[in-house]
């Protein structure tokens, strides 16, 4: 047997073999780690730029639903080749493997690129489409411009850090995103303080960081650390393949794109208030991504589990893995909102010093906080039905509190209670969704029941 045989063994029997809790914890703290490294980033750059004004600070919102864009198109591309590829290693099918790992990088490079060269060209248009007002709309663009310059670095990396995910090598990919988000936040004091280069030396800082991640990950599949590999002679050429991908993370692109919308629906609602409350709910949602940050990692560190556990058959892991991290995921939530909740004045106060700012974002981040206790077994149920191939009832999870209840909730209630509307929307959105989701998890452990017919 080669080498790499004996290590692809080795790695399989870890995955389907051992103790399921000790697996989740091993898989969800890099993830967790790389998660909020990156937040603490992004709360760290919205406050060096909330230093610079009220509309620099409106920016970063903008600025925030562009690369939802830009995350849609890595996960489609990473979670839907990561979830196959996680299923042929389970399958013990190697060489299929290798062709969903190449194939996923490369396409996820492939449309960085193209959203880059379509973004250059509408860049005026695009930036009130995501919601500026006029004061805010130059800030946008200087900061989208590196954006748009590191854009196939960025998708590329999003990609690569979830298939090495997938295939249970979280931590490889943390090294990456890690290193990038801690260079970020070193680039924002430099560029932001020292050279004075307001909003632009935020988006120079961001380009500069992508890049270098980009450059890790990549070198972990060159220094072959990886349980498959990265090469343009694996790409697949049959279309089915691409197509494959593409429908398999179809769910992560609906998710992230209405996610896009909704924000664009927010920043458009919130602007008819003036930039401090465009600034507030930008404020609140980089806040409060903090606890999903935690529940998000369990559930990521869940999916490779999921994926390579269902190519070998083994459903019985699957279940327990999942209930072990719903409540893993409850207990983080509800120890998290309850000081954001005590203390939303203090902390929005210090990431923009505004009265109205913080007047604005106290509502919102205390009712976010709430409805982000219903928010588990939504995710779950929907990273469940991904991980296993399961594309339509994948689709309809992810679509649920992200766009099909978020936008019209958001249109209805903009229009009948103001901005108490635009700070009630998101919360009443997850715990509608929540509802649903009770009936969709039924479904979906019953289909890992080897008994049932679904």
């Amino acid at each position: 047997m080669s080498e790499t045989s004996e290590k692809q063994i080795k790695h399989y029997t870890k995955m389907t073999t051992e103790p399921v809790g000790h697996l989740l914890l091993e898989l969800s703290i890099p993830t967790i780690l790389s998660m909020l490294v990156t937040n603490i980033y992004n709360l760290v750059d919205t406050g060096f730029v909330g230093t610079l004004g009220t509309s620099e600070s409106g920016a970063t919102g903008i600025v925030f639903a562009f690369m939802s864009i830009l995350q849609a198109i890595a996960f489609m591309c990473g979670h839907g080749s990561g979830s196959i590829m996680s299923q042929k290693l389970g399958a013990k099918d190697w060489d299929s493997a290798n062709k969903y790992s190449s194939t996923g990088f490369f396409l996820s490079f492939a449309i960085g690129i193209l959203i880059a060269i379509v973004s250059f060209i509408f860049m005026d248009p695009l930036v009130m489409l995501l919601g500026s007002t006029p004061t805010i709309a130059p800030y946008a663009k200087q900061y989208i411009f590196y954006l748009l310059i590191s854009a196939p670095f960025f998708t590329s990396s999003l990609a690569m850090n979830n298939l090495l995910r997938y295939e249970g090598k979280a931590a490889l990919g943390t090294v990456g995103m890690l290193t990038g988000s801690i260079l970020n936040i070193g680039g924002d004091a430099l560029f932001i303080k020292v050279f004075k280069m307001g909003i632009t030396g935020a988006g120079l800082s961001t380009a500069i960081s992508q890049f270098v991640s980009f450059c890790i990950l990549l070198s972990m599949y060159l220094m072959h650390r990886t349980q498959t590999k990265i090469s343009l002679q694996c790409v697949t050429k049959n279309i089915a393949d691409i197509w494959n991908i593409l429908a398999t993370g179809f769910p992560s692109l609906l998710r992230q794109g209405l996610y896009c919308i909704a924000t664009t629906l927010l920043n458009q609602g919130a602007g008819n208030y003036g930039d401090a409350a465009v600034s507030a709910m930008s404020i609140v949602s980089r806040v409060s991504f903090f606890p999903t940050a935690f529940a998000l990692g369990i559930g990521q560190g869940f999916q490779p589990i999921s994926s390579y556990n269902y190519g070998a058959h083994q459903y019985a892991r699957i279940r327990k893995a999942f209930w072990t991290a719903i409540i893993a995921q409850e207990i983080v939530m509800i120890v998290m909102a309850i000081p954001l909740i005590l203390f939303a004045g203090p902390v929005i106060r210090l990431l923009r010093d505004d009265t109205e700012v913080v007047e604005i974002g106290i509502r919102a981040l205390t009712l976010m906080s709430i409805a982000q206790i219903f928010t588990p077994l939504s995710m779950m149920t929907e990273m469940g039905f991904q991980s296993i191939g399961k594309k339509m009832l994948a689709s309809i999870s992810s679509s649920l509190r992200s766009g099909i209840i978020l936008i019209p909730t958001l249109i209805i209630l903009i229009n009948t209670r103001g901005l108490h509307g635009i700070q009630e929307a998101q919360p009443l959105a997850t715990a509608l969704t929540f509802i649903i989701s009770i009936a969709l998890s039924r479904f979906y452990l019953k289909i890992l029941d080897p008994k049932s017919i679904y």
